[in-house]
């Protein structure tokens, strides 16, 4: 049984902090000890400290049970809200898939019964001109959790997804429906098309709510069909 798992999306603004901070709040709910890291992050603002946050950082420091310092849970956080290689280049920065790996790993001694590693964006995000996100992935090897954004075209952005974390070597260890569009037709359908499809269980579906917290969404996710996994 699993009790690490790297979190990405078929897309950016899919749900992926949202589904990683309820997973996080429902163990925690449980009497379990949860940590959350979101160890490269973009689109951060600055503090009356000066310090970079970030939002998404933030929401996982909140909902685990273990209470990490902010720069635990986010090693990197950049300024400009672009893709992460594309931010850090305009900081002067080159990020590297091995540096982002040893910090996830020095947090990992905290003893825990859930760890969520986020990402940023979707699987193959660039880091650098050679390496992507699904470099650390690989680098921690850690079984995925998919969060599928519910718009038009979602299936073949989860089956494609799916298809690269098994190309990196990668258990696909469950996945979660985000409707991100409140418009979307045959959302149920759409939904039987991915469970057909996809060779990992449904943890769960979040229907369009614009103002969901991750204390609400914990309960539409099945924390324990991904200890199953």
């Amino acid at each position: 049984m699993a009790d690490a798992f790297f979190v990405t999306g078929t897309d950016t603004g899919v749900g992926k902090t949202l589904v990683t901070a309820a997973l996080l709040h429902a163990a925690a709910a449980r009497g379990l000890r949860s940590l959350g890291l979101k160890p490269l992050a973009s689109g951060s603002e600055r503090a009356e400290d000066g310090r970079l946050l970030n939002e998404d950082a933030l929401a996982l420091q909140q909902a685990a049970s273990i209470k990490l310092p902010y720069a635990a849970v986010n090693a990197l956080s950049l300024e400009p809200a672009i893709a992460p290689h594309l931010a850090a280049r305009e900081c002067g920065l080159r990020l590297s898939a091995r540096e982002l790996a040893d910090h996830c790993r020095r947090q990992m001694v905290h003893g825990h019964d859930l760890l969520l590693v986020e990402g940023a964006g979707g699987w193959r995000v660039p880091l650098n001109e050679s390496e992507t996100l699904a470099d650390l992935a690989r680098l921690l090897g850690l079984p995925v959790v998919l969060v599928v954004g519910m718009r038009l075209g979602c299936v073949n952005h989860a089956m494609l997804s799916a298809e690269a974390i098994a190309a990196n070597g990668l258990q696909l260890a469950g996945w979660v429906g985000s409707q991100t569009d409140p418009q979307m037709s045959r959302v149920e359908q759409n939904l039987r098309t991915l469970e057909d499809r996809i060779a990992a269980p449904c943890l769960g579906f979040l229907p369009y709510r614009a103002d969901i917290g991750f204390r609400d969404a914990a309960q539409s996710l099945d924390l324990e069909r991904l200890f199953g996994a």
